[in-house]
Formats: structure tokens, sequence, C-alpha cells
């Protein structure tokens, strides 16, 4: 794998730098495949003509043979001077194409006797008249000798041929071999050079997805720092800006809930001693109404420091959310240690609860999501009727862990729905036999579950009580 090392060209360009290597690549095997194709064409037309002319060439010293002989033996019965220097013409025309073969590729020894013969055939065209019948005769005998000379010659041409084409094809063979190998090559070179360079120019995309996830499930702790092209680079340097001003945010958000709840404590514990004050006499006997007052008095100050007091664990909880110590947990034992920590409850109202699953090992933190698992459990057991029954079931979807929590209560009214996850909204179907929420556990939970990168849903169309769903990644 090529190192990823930074780059002042964006993107774009190198892609197209990519594309022209295993263009250029591809386009020079074709271009190799096409001279090599072009030389053995040009190797099987010479092959060809070559043929053709050993072929003429050999038809030609027939023909001049034949020639020869009428010339030479007319010549010798009529003893004339002009046959006789056609003879001699011939002659030479049939030493050419003899001549012609051997630089073709004839043997020698062939062309050696076909020369030892007409050195014998130009001696008998030499003499006296008086002999000119003998000669003739003698030359005729020669002539057809002649003729087993000529059908030599035509076989070792024949024979020549094959062998040229022969080589030609085992040449032909071979290059085609060698083109094959080279053209596989190329290609195996090509899809190689491809995927690198693919994958090369994806792993900076890969991170920066990660990245995104990453600030999509709170991890904001983890800077981004991602090398690769131009474009990238400032993609990741912005994706940092955002983490550090989300950083900022979430810090913000956290100081401010502490300075205010500090400062809500300090005159609220002023105001609830003053109060106690009144109530105990210090100042002097209160009559019935001021009794009554000083009463009311305290108990909002109690519901007030409560609230304060239910403020400051939701601005923990926050905290801790992107506090997350993940390690692969296995949560079908998960849900069942939650619902053992909570058996006096649902026991106390007879209640049945049944957790049904498949074990799902999945990379959380076991404490915090136990702790969200805890609150809406304890959701279920408050809102569930006496002798009911709470439903847990957890199992597996698209890569995704869920997890159901179902009771029989009466169910979150329609106009709560969509604020049921808000920090102290409590709905206005409240159990008559147990006491009031303060409304921040199940902010808490969404709280949990988000910084998971999961999330929670209330259900709809539950026939009785409340039926929530978490699904959490990387199941």
């Amino acid at each position: 794998m090529l190192p990823l090392r930074p780059s002042r060209l964006s993107f774009r360009p190198l892609l197209l730098v990519a594309f022209v290597l295993v263009g250029g690549l591809l386009g020079g095997t074709a271009l190799r495949a096409v001279v090599i194709l072009d030389r053995l064409m040009a190797q099987s037309t010479a092959a060809s003509a070559a043929a053709l002319d050993l072929t003429s060439s050999a038809q030609t010293l027939a023909e001049r043979t034949l020639d020869m002989e009428r010339a030479a033996r007319q010549s010798l019965i009529l003893n004339d001077a002009q046959l006789r220097r056609r003879y001699h013409e011939e002659a030479g025309r049939a030493r050419d194409a003899l001549q012609r073969l051997v630089d073709q590729g004839l043997p020698q020894r062939q062309a050696h006797r076909w020369l030892a013969k007409i050195e014998v055939v130009d001696e008998l065209m030499q003499g006296p008249a008086e002999t000119a019948l003998d000669r003739e005769r003698t030359s005729a005998q020669h002539f057809r000798d002649f003729d087993g000379i000529n059908s030599g010659i035509a076989r070792e041409v024949h024979q020549l041929i094959d062998a040229r084409n022969k080589a030609l094809s085992q040449r032909l063979a071979a290059s085609r071999s060698r083109l094959m190998q080279q053209v596989v090559f190329a290609i195996g070179l090509a899809a190689l050079l491809a995927a690198g360079l693919g994958i090369w120019l994806a792993r900076p995309f890969q991170r920066l997805e990660r990245a995104i996830v990453g600030l999509g499930e709170n991890r904001l702790e983890v800077p981004i720092d991602i090398q690769g092209p131009a474009d990238v680079r400032r993609l990741s340097q912005q994706l940092e800006w955002l983490r550090l001003r989300l950083t900022e945010l979430d810090a913000d958000k956290a100081r401010f809930l502490r300075h205010v709840s500090h400062e809500l404590k300090t005159p609220l514990a002023a105001l609830r001693e003053g109060v106690s004050l009144l109530e105990e006499g210090v100042t002097g006997e209160l009559n019935t109404r001021q009794r009554e007052v000083a009463r009311i008095l305290q108990h909002n100050a109690a519901v007030l420091q409560e609230r304060i007091e239910a403020l400051l664990r939701f601005n923990a909880a926050a905290f801790e959310a992107r506090q997350l110590q993940r390690r692969p947990t296995e949560l079908l034992a998960l849900l069942h240690e939650q619902v053992e920590a909570q058996r006096l409850q649902w026991q106390a109202r007879e209640l049945e609860l049944d957790v049904e699953g498949e074990p799902v090992v999945a990379p959380v933190d076991p404490d915090k999501l136990g702790t969200a698992l805890a609150n809406l459990l304890a959701n279920a057991i408050r809102f569930a009727p006496l002798g009911s029954s709470v439903r847990v079931r957890l199992s597996r979807a698209a890569g995704r862990a869920r997890i159901d929590i179902q009771d029989q209560g009466a169910g979150i009214a329609p106009a709560d729905r969509e604020r049921v996850f808000e920090p102290f909204y409590r709905g206005e179907r409240q159990p008559a036999d147990a006491a009031a929420g303060t409304g921040i556990g199940l902010s808490i939970v969404n709280e949990y579950i988000a910084a998971h990168g999961g999330r929670i849903e209330l259900l709809d169309g539950a026939a009785s009580g409340a039926h929530f769903r978490i699904e959490l990644p990387h199941a």
C-alpha cells in the first residue's frame, strides 16, 4: 500500500493522474500489440512473396530447360546458328533462374548438378557437322536427365517453402504467446495500479467518514487530523474546527448549568433557613394563617431545591456521556444484571418481568448504558399496573443491537410524545400510587444513548403501555 502523505494537489488532479497512469499503461500495451501485429503481418507478406518467387523461379527453370532442349536439338540437326544463339540465350535465362533459387536458399548440390549437366550440353553443342546427329542423340539423353534434376529442384523448393512456413508459424505462435502474456500482465498491473490508487485516494474519505461518525456519536475528545490531498486537508481542518467548537459549546453549557445551580442553591439555602426560623417561632409566635404560609414556603423551597439538584445530576450525566469507556460487552447479560438489580421493586408490585433475546456483543460503556437501561426499567416498573408484566427483548437488525422495553401501563399521552425526552418534562399521565418524578430520567437515557451513537424512540401503535426502543450501532 502506498504511504499516505500530504499533497498540495487537490483530489481532482490526483484522480486525473491515476486515470492517466492506468490509461497510459493499457494504451502502451495496445500500441505494442499493434506494432507486433504489423511486424508479423510484414513477415507473413514477405514469406508469401518469397514462396511465390521460389515457385516462379522453379517453373521458369523448367520452362527454360525445355526451350533449351528444343533450340539445342534443332540447332544440331539443322546446323543453324540462329537456333544456337537462341539456345545460349535460353541457357542464360535458365542460369539466372537457378541463381535466384540459390540466392533464396536452394541447396548448392542441386545447383551444381544442374550446372554440371549444362556444361556437358554446352560441350555437345560444339563440334563438326559430321557428328551433329550423334551429339543430338547424346544431348537428348542429357536433357532427359534435366527432367530429374528439375524435379529434384522443385521438390527442394517445396520443402524449403514448407520449412519457411513452419518457421513462420512457430514465430507467429511464439509472438502471439508473448503478446498474450504481455497483455495479461499489463491488465493485471493496471488492475493492481487502479486498485492501489483507488485505495490510496479513498483512505482520506474513509477517515473523513469515521471522523464525521465520531462527531455524530459525540466523541469530541479525538482530534481530527487527516492527511491527503489539499481539499481533503481543508475539509479535515474544518471538521477539527467544528469539533473544537462543539467541545467549547458543551463546556459552556456545562459551566452555565453549574454556575446557575450554584447561584440558586446559596439563596435557596438561606430562604429555607429563614422559613425554618419562622416556623420555629424564633422571631415570634405565628398564628394559624402565618404557619400555613410558612409551610407552603417551606414546601416550595424543598421542591425548588430538588429541581436544582436534578439539574446538577442532569448536567453531570451530560458531562459523563462524553467520557465513555467502551469495551466489548454482552448486552443480554447486562440486561439480566439490571433486571436483577431492581428485583425488589418489581416483585413488590407483583410484576412479571420477561427478558428475551440472543447474545449480542457490542463496544459500549457498560456503566452508562446500564444506567440508561436502569432508568427505563424503573420507569416501566413505576408505570406498570400491579400484577401486570414488563417485556424486555434484545435483537439484532442490520448490524445494530436493538433493545425493546414495553410495559402495560397507561402509556404516554399523545400531547406528551414529542417532549418526552426533554429535561424536567413530566407527562400528564402519572401513576397515582407513586411519587412524582423529576422529569430527567428519560433525558439522561437520551444523553447516554446518543453518546454511544445510537438512538432511542417511543414507538407508536402499542395496544397499552409505553414501548421504548434503543438501537446501538456496531453490534
